[in-house]
């Protein structure tokens, strides 16, 4: 829940007035809107927001004022989601695999795109959906990316060819799509995969209507800067392999909302070599398994930062449960003590609806700051 009472400068103004005894989640609107007008500057196409990765009403309104006119949905109720904020936004509906329930959803809020990686996902769209444009996803195996998108979904290039062959005879609009994976720190996976786009296209003999070229572009998530202009300028750059350039599409989710946040957990206790922490990664952390451990200041109650050295921890979170544990062990300063708060940044994106209620826990506070 938003606290509207108790808005503030930024996370450290408002935690040196009011103390932090539970968790508190810090959004910094200005700061959605900026990335968004970055974004929508810098690409040079359409940039649908992956709602998957913040489906938060105020998020989105940030992201929409900011100039962001379509969204990518991967389910009803995030169709309904936008809808009911948006009635007029474009919607890309590239979770490749649906049933006819949802794909008659997706119809009547009037989806303007869909993905396919498989012949009979291809044949569902084409007898429930005709005229529509589909875009076939393909896979590459590039590296760069914190794990991989394509063990789960993406045709190989030779089956990419064959279905786009069949998209284009089936009467719909045919574009191609595709995901480097999630937080992507190399450039030049992007134009890897335009350049195999290109051929892809022009082995199947078909002109796309559109290129898709996915997330996974990195935040900060709490570290240095990124500058985005490298990975636009190898998607543009690679787009030269078509004889005929098509529209542009990205739906970008973590680099739109992850720096837009920081999260104020309280310590709750210390051992010899442990902390407990009152969240975890059945709440909000709970991309630490996978992604690591976002960076991170202790602080004193009232907010001064802890000075100490460096003390490897393992750190728990709030459960019954042991593996609700933060990964490896966690440098935290030998001077902090129970009540402190561990404020971790870049926290915006994959926490709201991921995060469980897993023995009670795993709810905050959020409260809005100018700057973080």
């Amino acid at each position: 829940m938003l606290d509207h009472t108790r808005m503030a400068a930024d996370p450290l103004d408002w935690m040196s007035r009011h103390g932090v005894d539970a968790p508190v989640h810090f959004r910094a609107e200005a700061v959605l809107v900026a990335q968004a007008k970055a974004f929508v500057r810098g690409f040079g196409g359409m940039v649908t927001y992956a709602v998957k990765a913040n489906p938060d009403e105020a998020v989105l309104r940030a992201l929409a004022a900011g100039g962001v006119t379509g969204f990518d949905v991967a389910s009803p109720e995030e169709i309904a989601l936008v809808r009911r904020l948006f009635p007029r936004a474009a919607l890309h509906y590239n979770n490749p695999v649906r049933s006819p329930a949802e794909i008659a959803a997706g119809l009547a809020a009037g989806v303007a795109s869909w993905s396919v990686d498989e012949a009979g996902e291809l044949e569902k769209l084409a007898r429930l959906a005709p005229g529509t444009e589909v875009a076939v996803r393909f896979k590459l195996p590039v590296a760069g990316a914190a794990y991989n998108f394509g063990e789960k979904f993406g045709a190989t290039p030779d089956e990419a060819i064959g279905l786009l062959a069949r998209v284009a005879a089936r009467g719909l609009t045919p574009a191609l799509t595709f995901h480097v994976g999630t937080q992507c720190t190399d450039p030049s996976a992007w134009a890897s995969y335009v350049t195999e786009a290109a051929r892809i296209a022009a082995v199947a003999g078909v002109t796309i209507a559109r290129l898709n070229v996915g997330g996974g572009f990195p935040s900060a998530r709490g570290g240095v800067a990124i500058d985005l202009k490298p990975y636009f300028t190898a998607i543009h750059a690679a787009l030269s392999a078509f004889p005929i350039c098509p529209a542009l599409v990205c739906e970008p989710g973590r680099a739109l909302v992850a720096d837009a946040f920081a999260h104020a957990v309280p310590v709750k206790a210390l051992r010899p070599g442990r902390a407990y922490l009152a969240d975890g990664i059945y709440g909000a952390l709970s991309e630490a398994p996978s992604m690591g451990v976002p960076r991170f200041s202790v602080h004193a109650p009232g907010g001064a930062a802890r000075q100490g050295a460096a003390r490897p921890t393992a750190v728990f979170g709030p459960t019954c449960d042991s593996l609700d544990r933060l990964p490896g062990l966690v440098p935290l300063p030998v001077d902090t003590a129970p009540g402190d708060v561990m404020l971790f940044r870049g926290m915006g994106a994959y926490v709201t609806g991921v995060s469980t209620r897993f023995n009670g826990y795993g709810d905050w506070r959020t409260v809005s700051v100018a700057s973080l």
